[in-house]
Protein backbone atom coordinates (compact mmCIF):
# COMPACT_ATOMS: atom_id res chain seq x y z
CA UNK A 1 0.00 0.00 0.00
CA UNK A 2 2.73 2.64 0.59
CA UNK A 3 4.54 2.07 -2.47
CA UNK A 4 1.03 2.13 -4.27
CA UNK A 5 1.07 5.83 -2.78
CA UNK A 6 -1.65 4.80 -0.48
CA UNK A 7 -1.04 6.46 3.41
CA UNK A 8 -0.74 3.34 5.56
CA UNK A 9 0.54 2.26 8.40
CA UNK A 10 3.95 -0.17 7.95
CA UNK A 11 4.82 -3.66 8.53
CA UNK A 12 8.54 -3.48 10.77
CA UNK A 13 8.90 -7.17 10.99
CA UNK A 14 7.49 -10.34 10.98
CA UNK A 15 8.02 -13.01 13.55
CA UNK A 16 7.33 -16.78 13.22
CA UNK A 17 7.08 -19.36 15.69
CA UNK A 18 7.19 -23.32 16.19
CA UNK A 19 4.52 -22.85 18.95
CA UNK A 20 0.82 -24.33 17.25
CA UNK A 21 -1.88 -22.03 17.74
CA UNK A 22 -5.45 -23.06 17.00
CA UNK A 23 -7.37 -20.91 14.96
CA UNK A 24 -10.87 -21.29 13.35
CA UNK A 25 -10.26 -18.95 10.59
CA UNK A 26 -13.45 -18.93 9.48
CA UNK A 27 -15.89 -19.18 13.04
CA UNK A 28 -17.59 -22.45 11.74
CA UNK A 29 -16.51 -24.86 14.32
CA UNK A 30 -13.40 -26.11 12.28
CA UNK A 31 -10.14 -25.12 14.27
CA UNK A 32 -6.82 -25.75 11.86
CA UNK A 33 -3.73 -25.57 13.66
CA UNK A 34 -1.22 -22.96 12.24
CA UNK A 35 2.29 -21.91 13.91
CA UNK A 36 2.00 -18.46 15.64
CA UNK A 37 2.99 -15.47 14.14
CA UNK A 38 3.60 -11.50 15.25
CA UNK A 39 3.25 -8.31 12.34
CA UNK A 40 5.29 -5.64 14.07
CA UNK A 41 3.16 -2.56 12.72
CA UNK A 42 4.23 0.84 12.90
CA UNK A 43 2.12 4.01 12.33
CA UNK A 44 2.44 7.87 13.85
CA UNK A 45 -0.39 7.55 15.72
CA UNK A 46 -3.06 4.76 16.66
CA UNK A 47 -5.81 6.86 18.19
CA UNK A 48 -8.70 6.20 15.45
CA UNK A 49 -11.95 7.90 15.59
CA UNK A 50 -12.92 5.24 18.63
CA UNK A 51 -10.36 6.71 20.67
CA UNK A 52 -12.71 9.56 21.05
CA UNK A 53 -16.22 7.87 20.89
CA UNK A 54 -15.02 5.38 23.84
CA UNK A 55 -14.66 8.26 26.10
CA UNK A 56 -17.38 10.58 25.07
CA UNK A 57 -20.16 7.64 25.83
CA UNK A 58 -18.51 7.45 28.92
CA UNK A 59 -19.18 11.00 30.08
CA UNK A 60 -14.78 11.56 30.42
CA UNK A 61 -15.03 14.88 28.73
CA UNK A 62 -11.90 15.94 30.51
CA UNK A 63 -10.32 12.93 29.30
CA UNK A 64 -11.28 13.90 26.04
CA UNK A 65 -9.86 17.18 25.89
CA UNK A 66 -6.95 15.93 27.30
CA UNK A 67 -6.29 13.29 23.88
CA UNK A 68 -7.71 15.80 21.72
CA UNK A 69 -5.69 18.63 22.58
CA UNK A 70 -2.43 15.59 22.43
CA UNK A 71 -3.48 15.00 19.16
CA UNK A 72 -3.39 18.23 17.46
CA UNK A 73 -0.31 19.48 19.58
CA UNK A 74 1.46 16.18 18.47
CA UNK A 75 -0.12 15.51 15.01
CA UNK A 76 -2.01 18.83 13.50
CA UNK A 77 0.81 21.71 13.25
CA UNK A 78 -1.28 24.05 11.59
CA UNK A 79 -4.13 24.25 14.44
CA UNK A 80 -3.11 26.62 17.64
CA UNK A 81 -3.95 24.97 19.92
CA UNK A 82 -4.96 28.69 22.02
CA UNK A 83 -7.23 28.81 18.58
CA UNK A 84 -10.89 28.53 20.20
CA UNK A 85 -11.68 26.80 17.03
CA UNK A 86 -8.77 24.05 17.16
CA UNK A 87 -11.32 20.88 17.53
CA UNK A 88 -13.68 22.30 14.90
CA UNK A 89 -10.68 22.78 12.63
CA UNK A 90 -9.82 19.20 13.37
CA UNK A 91 -12.31 17.90 12.70
CA UNK A 92 -12.65 19.45 9.04
CA UNK A 93 -8.83 18.32 8.32
CA UNK A 94 -9.84 14.51 9.45
CA UNK A 95 -13.31 15.00 7.16
CA UNK A 96 -11.12 15.70 3.85
CA UNK A 97 -8.25 14.05 4.31
CA UNK A 98 -10.56 11.01 5.05
CA UNK A 99 -12.29 11.29 1.77
CA UNK A 100 -8.99 11.45 0.07
CA UNK A 101 -7.78 8.20 1.33
CA UNK A 102 -10.83 6.25 0.25
CA UNK A 103 -10.22 7.89 -2.62
CA UNK A 104 -7.05 6.62 -2.86
CA UNK A 105 -8.29 3.04 -1.73
CA UNK A 106 -10.99 3.35 -4.76
CA UNK A 107 -8.22 4.30 -7.26
CA UNK A 108 -6.27 1.10 -6.92
CA UNK A 109 -9.12 -1.70 -6.17
CA UNK A 110 -8.17 -1.88 -2.56
CA UNK A 111 -11.16 -2.62 -0.42
CA UNK A 112 -10.43 -2.21 3.64
CA UNK A 113 -13.14 -4.95 4.62
CA UNK A 114 -13.94 -3.50 8.15
CA UNK A 115 -14.55 -0.36 7.82
CA UNK A 116 -16.21 0.66 11.04
CA UNK A 117 -15.16 3.63 13.62
CA UNK A 118 -12.72 1.61 15.47
CA UNK A 119 -10.75 0.83 12.12
CA UNK A 120 -10.14 4.42 11.07
CA UNK A 121 -7.64 6.44 11.75
CA UNK A 122 -7.78 10.27 13.35
CA UNK A 123 -4.41 10.72 10.76
CA UNK A 124 -6.54 9.41 8.07
CA UNK A 125 -4.01 6.51 7.28
CA UNK A 126 -4.72 2.87 6.80
CA UNK A 127 -4.83 0.98 9.66
CA UNK A 128 -5.90 -2.77 11.09
CA UNK A 129 -5.69 -4.87 7.76
CA UNK A 130 -7.69 -7.89 8.22
CA UNK A 131 -9.43 -8.97 5.52
CA UNK A 132 -8.99 -6.71 3.62
CA UNK A 133 -8.66 -7.33 -0.71
CA UNK A 134 -8.10 -6.13 -3.81
CA UNK A 135 -10.74 -6.40 -6.37
CA UNK A 136 -10.01 -8.63 -9.39
CA UNK A 137 -12.65 -9.03 -11.94
CA UNK A 138 -14.51 -5.06 -11.11
CA UNK A 139 -17.64 -5.58 -8.79
CA UNK A 140 -18.77 -2.74 -6.31
CA UNK A 141 -20.26 -5.26 -4.46
CA UNK A 142 -17.10 -6.88 -3.85
CA UNK A 143 -16.83 -8.46 -0.25
CA UNK A 144 -13.41 -9.34 1.16
CA UNK A 145 -14.63 -10.63 4.63
CA UNK A 146 -16.19 -13.87 4.94
CA UNK A 147 -18.39 -12.72 7.90
CA UNK A 148 -19.77 -9.37 5.82
CA UNK A 149 -22.69 -11.23 5.03
CA UNK A 150 -25.06 -8.24 4.36
CA UNK A 151 -22.15 -6.19 2.15
CA UNK A 152 -22.34 -3.50 4.55
CA UNK A 153 -18.53 -2.48 3.97
CA UNK A 154 -18.37 -3.70 0.36
CA UNK A 155 -15.79 -2.00 -1.82
CA UNK A 156 -18.37 0.39 -3.23
CA UNK A 157 -19.94 1.63 0.13
CA UNK A 158 -16.58 2.64 1.06
CA UNK A 159 -17.48 6.23 0.57
CA UNK A 160 -20.88 5.99 2.46
CA UNK A 161 -18.90 4.16 5.46
CA UNK A 162 -16.23 6.91 5.54
CA UNK A 163 -19.35 9.48 6.45
CA UNK A 164 -21.29 7.10 9.03
CA UNK A 165 -18.12 7.41 10.67
CA UNK A 166 -17.31 11.03 10.72
CA UNK A 167 -21.01 11.66 11.29
CA UNK A 168 -20.00 9.55 14.59
CA UNK A 169 -16.86 11.57 14.99
CA UNK A 170 -19.05 14.64 15.20
CA UNK A 171 -21.10 12.68 18.10
CA UNK A 172 -17.91 12.41 19.63
CA UNK A 173 -16.67 16.04 19.86
CA UNK A 174 -20.24 17.20 20.44
CA UNK A 175 -19.04 17.54 24.69
CA UNK A 176 -16.16 19.82 23.39
CA UNK A 177 -18.02 22.09 20.90
CA UNK A 178 -20.08 25.16 21.17
CA UNK A 179 -23.36 24.98 19.47
CA UNK A 180 -21.97 27.33 17.30
CA UNK A 181 -19.35 25.23 16.51
CA UNK A 182 -21.42 22.14 15.49
CA UNK A 183 -23.59 23.79 13.07
CA UNK A 184 -20.05 24.79 11.38
CA UNK A 185 -19.01 20.91 11.95
CA UNK A 186 -22.49 19.82 10.11
CA UNK A 187 -21.87 22.42 7.28
CA UNK A 188 -18.07 20.71 7.03
CA UNK A 189 -19.41 16.91 7.51
CA UNK A 190 -22.08 17.52 4.20
CA UNK A 191 -18.82 18.81 2.04
CA UNK A 192 -17.59 15.39 2.55
CA UNK A 193 -19.04 14.00 -0.90
CA UNK A 194 -18.33 16.93 -2.68
CA UNK A 195 -13.99 16.36 -1.78
CA UNK A 196 -14.69 12.63 -2.32
CA UNK A 197 -15.89 13.32 -5.75
CA UNK A 198 -13.50 15.96 -6.59
CA UNK A 199 -11.01 13.56 -5.54
CA UNK A 200 -11.88 10.44 -7.20
CA UNK A 201 -12.21 12.13 -10.69
CA UNK A 202 -8.95 13.63 -10.34
CA UNK A 203 -7.64 10.14 -9.87
CA UNK A 204 -9.07 8.54 -12.61
CA UNK A 205 -8.64 11.01 -15.12
CA UNK A 206 -4.65 10.39 -14.28
CA UNK A 207 -5.93 6.99 -14.44
CA UNK A 208 -6.73 7.32 -18.03
CA UNK A 209 -3.84 9.26 -18.93
CA UNK A 210 -6.64 12.59 -19.14
CA UNK A 211 -4.81 15.82 -18.83
CA UNK A 212 -7.13 19.07 -18.13
CA UNK A 213 -10.54 18.79 -17.16
CA UNK A 214 -13.39 18.21 -19.94
CA UNK A 215 -17.30 17.55 -18.82
CA UNK A 216 -17.30 14.66 -20.96
CA UNK A 217 -14.18 12.97 -18.48
CA UNK A 218 -16.89 11.73 -15.82
CA UNK A 219 -19.24 10.35 -18.71
CA UNK A 220 -15.82 8.25 -20.06
CA UNK A 221 -15.44 6.87 -16.41
CA UNK A 222 -18.54 5.71 -15.74
CA UNK A 223 -19.17 4.06 -18.94
CA UNK A 224 -15.96 2.54 -18.70
CA UNK A 225 -16.11 1.19 -14.88
CA UNK A 226 -19.78 0.22 -16.61
CA UNK A 227 -17.97 -2.21 -19.43
CA UNK A 228 -15.51 -3.42 -16.85
CA UNK A 229 -18.50 -4.34 -14.22
CA UNK A 230 -20.44 -6.04 -17.17
CA UNK A 231 -17.74 -8.09 -18.41
CA UNK A 232 -15.85 -9.08 -15.22
CA UNK A 233 -13.03 -7.59 -16.57
CA UNK A 234 -9.58 -7.02 -14.03
CA UNK A 235 -9.75 -3.35 -12.64
CA UNK A 236 -5.94 -3.67 -12.22
CA UNK A 237 -4.92 -4.80 -15.71
CA UNK A 238 -7.25 -2.92 -17.55
CA UNK A 239 -6.33 0.32 -16.32
CA UNK A 240 -2.55 -1.04 -16.31
CA UNK A 241 -3.01 -2.16 -20.31
CA UNK A 242 -4.60 0.69 -21.46
CA UNK A 243 -1.21 2.57 -20.51
CA UNK A 244 0.87 -0.04 -21.88
CA UNK A 245 -1.05 0.00 -25.53
CA UNK A 246 -0.09 2.84 -28.78
CA UNK A 247 -3.05 4.45 -29.80
CA UNK A 248 -2.28 2.85 -33.25
CA UNK A 249 -3.08 -0.57 -31.03
CA UNK A 250 -6.12 0.62 -30.01
CA UNK A 251 -7.35 2.05 -32.73
CA UNK A 252 -6.61 -1.28 -34.98
CA UNK A 253 -8.03 -3.26 -31.75
CA UNK A 254 -4.96 -4.83 -31.89
CA UNK A 255 -5.25 -6.59 -28.09
CA UNK A 256 -3.23 -10.12 -28.43
CA UNK A 257 -1.61 -10.69 -25.72
CA UNK A 258 -3.48 -7.92 -23.33
CA UNK A 259 -6.32 -10.19 -21.52
CA UNK A 260 -8.07 -7.58 -19.67
CA UNK A 261 -8.65 -5.65 -22.67
CA UNK A 262 -9.88 -8.42 -25.02
CA UNK A 263 -12.40 -9.15 -22.06
CA UNK A 264 -13.53 -5.51 -22.00
CA UNK A 265 -13.59 -5.41 -26.19
CA UNK A 266 -16.49 -8.07 -25.70
CA UNK A 267 -18.84 -5.50 -24.29
CA UNK A 268 -21.14 -3.87 -27.20
CA UNK A 269 -20.49 -0.48 -26.17
CA UNK A 270 -16.37 -1.07 -26.28
CA UNK A 271 -15.98 0.63 -29.54
CA UNK A 272 -17.76 3.64 -29.01
CA UNK A 273 -16.09 4.06 -25.88
CA UNK A 274 -12.77 3.38 -27.76
CA UNK A 275 -13.80 5.92 -30.54
CA UNK A 276 -14.68 8.67 -27.90
CA UNK A 277 -11.67 8.19 -25.30
CA UNK A 278 -9.03 7.87 -28.72
CA UNK A 279 -10.48 11.27 -29.41
CA UNK A 280 -10.28 13.11 -25.87
CA UNK A 281 -6.73 11.74 -25.33
CA UNK A 282 -6.16 13.77 -28.52
CA UNK A 283 -6.91 16.78 -26.71
CA UNK A 284 -6.03 19.66 -25.55
CA UNK A 285 -3.24 18.63 -27.44
CA UNK A 286 -1.14 15.59 -28.46
CA UNK A 287 1.77 14.81 -26.23
CA UNK A 288 2.65 11.49 -28.14
CA UNK A 289 1.87 8.30 -27.30
CA UNK A 290 5.42 7.62 -25.09
CA UNK A 291 4.38 10.94 -22.49
CA UNK A 292 1.22 9.86 -22.53
CA UNK A 293 2.10 5.84 -21.38
CA UNK A 294 4.61 6.97 -19.34
CA UNK A 295 2.43 9.09 -17.17
CA UNK A 296 -0.59 6.18 -17.19
CA UNK A 297 2.25 3.59 -16.10
CA UNK A 298 2.94 6.07 -12.84
CA UNK A 299 -0.35 5.25 -11.67
CA UNK A 300 -1.43 2.44 -12.75
CA UNK A 301 0.07 -0.15 -10.95
CA UNK A 302 1.22 -3.73 -12.89
CA UNK A 303 1.13 -5.81 -9.30
CA UNK A 304 -1.05 -5.31 -6.51
CA UNK A 305 -1.58 -7.96 -3.66
CA UNK A 306 -3.75 -10.80 -5.17
CA UNK A 307 -5.51 -12.58 -1.87
CA UNK A 308 -3.78 -15.51 -4.69
CA UNK A 309 -0.37 -14.59 -4.31
CA UNK A 310 -0.84 -13.84 -0.88
CA UNK A 311 -2.35 -18.03 -0.68
CA UNK A 312 0.63 -19.31 -2.61
CA UNK A 313 3.12 -17.67 -0.60
CA UNK A 314 1.38 -18.46 2.43
CA UNK A 315 1.09 -22.50 1.80
CA UNK A 316 4.60 -22.41 0.77
CA UNK A 317 5.55 -20.64 4.00
CA UNK A 318 3.58 -23.54 5.74
CA UNK A 319 6.53 -26.00 4.73
CA UNK A 320 8.81 -23.81 6.05
CA UNK A 321 9.70 -22.33 1.94
CA UNK A 322 9.47 -18.23 2.40
CA UNK A 323 10.83 -17.71 -0.94
CA UNK A 324 7.71 -16.73 -2.34
CA UNK A 325 7.12 -14.00 0.83
CA UNK A 326 10.44 -12.54 -0.05
CA UNK A 327 10.03 -12.40 -3.94
CA UNK A 328 6.53 -10.69 -3.20
CA UNK A 329 8.15 -8.37 -0.69
CA UNK A 330 10.27 -7.22 -3.24
CA UNK A 331 8.20 -7.56 -6.56
CA UNK A 332 5.66 -5.02 -4.17
CA UNK A 333 8.52 -2.73 -3.29
CA UNK A 334 7.95 -1.61 -7.17
CA UNK A 335 4.01 -2.10 -8.28
CA UNK A 336 4.36 0.13 -11.09
CA UNK A 337 7.73 -1.52 -12.81
CA UNK A 338 7.74 -4.57 -14.83
CA UNK A 339 9.73 -7.11 -13.33
CA UNK A 340 10.37 -10.25 -14.82
CA UNK A 341 10.40 -12.98 -11.87
CA UNK A 342 7.08 -11.36 -11.08
CA UNK A 343 6.49 -11.86 -15.09
CA UNK A 344 7.46 -15.75 -14.73
CA UNK A 345 5.50 -16.09 -11.14
CA UNK A 346 2.30 -14.92 -13.25
CA UNK A 347 1.38 -12.04 -11.00
CA UNK A 348 0.06 -9.73 -14.15
CA UNK A 349 -1.38 -12.90 -15.89
CA UNK A 350 -5.09 -13.97 -15.60
CA UNK A 351 -5.70 -15.33 -12.15
CA UNK A 352 -5.26 -18.96 -11.76
CA UNK A 353 -9.14 -20.26 -11.75
CA UNK A 354 -8.38 -22.22 -7.73
CA UNK A 355 -8.46 -18.08 -6.74
CA UNK A 356 -12.17 -17.80 -6.84
CA UNK A 357 -12.93 -19.87 -3.97
CA UNK A 358 -10.43 -17.85 -1.63
CA UNK A 359 -12.26 -16.48 1.49
CA UNK A 360 -10.52 -14.69 4.28
CA UNK A 361 -11.62 -13.30 7.45
CA UNK A 362 -10.99 -11.73 10.72
CA UNK A 363 -8.89 -15.17 11.33
CA UNK A 364 -7.13 -15.40 8.80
Amino acid sequence: MHFLGVPTSRAASLIVSEEPVLRDRFYNGNVATERGAVVLRLARSWFRFGSLEILAENGETELLKTLLNFVVREHFPRIRLDDPDRYLAFYSTVVSETARLIARWMSVGFAHGVCNTDNFSLLSVTIDYGPFGFVESYDPGFVPNSSDDEGRYRMGAQAEAGLFNLERLLVALGPVLTHEQRRQAKIVLKGYLDIYQRRIRRLFRAKLGLLGEEEEDDQLVALLLEMMEDTRSDFTMTFRQLSEASSDQLRSRNLTEMWALEDLSSHRLFSDWLVAYLQRLSRPQSEGDLRRQQRMKGVNPRYVLRNWMAESAIRKAERGDFSEVELLHRVLTAPFVTQDSAEEAGYAARPPLWAKGIKVSCSS
